[in-house]
């Protein structure tokens, strides 16, 4: 029997979603029980799931599909909500997107974050659950040319960034330069400006955001930085960041928690010989993850150790306001299968001790304290008081 108050809705937050197998709920068999203890369970949406289109040249080096039957697994496992805001999400051309978009919504999973046109990707979800009104907003960075949505095209909501590279010595050849990025002006207003009107029909404003250097350890990009305080600044309670297949730091700023990197949840991507094992994907994968072999013991998996780390945010919303906010790590075994992990497995403290090292890399002052099965985030200089 649940002993929460009536009032109180509870909220699940992972990472990537990209489900492809003949036998679709297996992927979730050791975490469906706990998901569906949530009133609001949210994911972020990886692949095309249509038989529609052709892949689309100018895309991504990766297209990701799954038949259309992978959608309902994801519902059974206990997901209602998720962002399709994604690089892949134009992968098979516009009549496959528009059919996935067709699947969530025939499997009544709330979708945002793309859309017929730049408008209806804007457009938040608002759902109201036990008085309390929690209101989400899906935007995307990674973006091959004609995924984000315009005026008359279909796509995701962008939050695109402008790079520099700086030169720091330029009177020596060869030095490498420092590489700024920022937001993109006109989509960080329309992002300020979704989020303020958002902020004023609803309790909880929940941003997510498919940003950052995948396979990176712990870097961040300046870009995410400004995007994430920006939009906390504007009115966001919640920034629920994905795309880079591996943990990154979290931070908790004016009391607000920036979840810059979920990792993965449920992904199956199939190795493929001859196009994995190119010379260029080679050198590609070791500058980005010196050591990265594929593991033939993780068949679907072809991702570095350390993308088997991820984790599950909990979220307490209560009285109209964000009461608690928890997170609980979780490990991807050799099936692509994720696990919530407890205190009682050293793969617990594998995580946790991950997440300290990497969030201190970027001289953030988060302090990380056991709660159960789950871990509190406080800002240091709270933790100590």
């Amino acid at each position: 029997m649940s002993t929460r108050p009536n009032s109180t809705t509870r909220i699940f937050a992972v990472g990537d979603i990209a489900v492809n197998r003949d036998e679709p709920d297996s992927i979730f068999e050791l975490v469906s029980a706990q998901m569906k203890q949530a009133d609001l369970a949210f994911g972020q949406i990886e692949a095309i799931y249509s038989t529609l289109g052709e892949v689309n040249v100018s895309g991504t080096s990766s297209p990701l599909r799954g038949d259309p039957e992978n959608v309902a697994a994801i519902g059974r496992a206990g997901f209602n909500i998720a962002s399709f805001a994604s690089n892949h999400c134009m992968d098979y051309g516009i009549s496959a997107f528009k059919d996935t978009i067709a699947h969530f919504r025939a499997n009544r999973i709330h979708l945002f974050g793309a859309g017929d046109n730049l408008a209806e990707a804007r457009k938040p979800v608002i759902i109201e659950h036990n008085g309390n009104r929690v209101g989400w907003l899906g935007y995307c960075s990674i973006l091959p040319i004609r995924y984000w949505a315009d005026v008359d095209r279909p796509g995701c909501a962008p939050a695109r960034a402008r790079t520099i590279y700086e030169t720091l010595e330029p009177d020596q050849p060869g030095t490498p330069p420092r590489i700024l990025t920022y937001p993109h002006d006109e989509d960080l207003a329309n992002i300020l400006a979704d989020i303020r009107s958002l902020r004023e029909q609803v309790d909880v404003v929940i941003v997510s955001m498919h940003w950052g250097l995948h396979f990176r350890e712990g870097e961040l990009a300046t870009y995410e930085l400004k995007y994430a305080k920006a939009a906390i600044d504007a009115g966001a309670d919640v920034i629920l960041g994905h795309h880079q297949h591996i943990l990154k730091p979290i931070e908790i700023y004016k009391g607000r928690p920036i979840f810059y990197g979920m990792a993965n949840f449920a992904f199956d991507m199939y190795y493929q010989p001859g196009e994995l094992d190119k010379p260029e994907r080679i050198e590609r994968r070791q500058r980005l993850h010196p050591g990265w072999t594929h593991d033939p013991d993780y068949p679907t998996f072809p991702f570095p150790v350390d993308s088997r780390k991820g984790l599950v945010v909990h979220l307490d919303v209560s009285d109209r306001k964000l009461a608690r906010v928890r997170w609980q790590p979780t490990m991807i075994n050799r099936k692509s299968q994720p696990r919530l992990l407890r205190t009682d497995e050293p793969e617990f403290f594998e995580v946790l001790a991950y997440m300290k090292k990497i969030t201190a890399s970027q001289k953030i002052a988060t302090q990380f304290e056991l709660d159960g099965d789950t871990i509190i985030s406080r800002p240091l200089a709270e933790a100590a008081r």
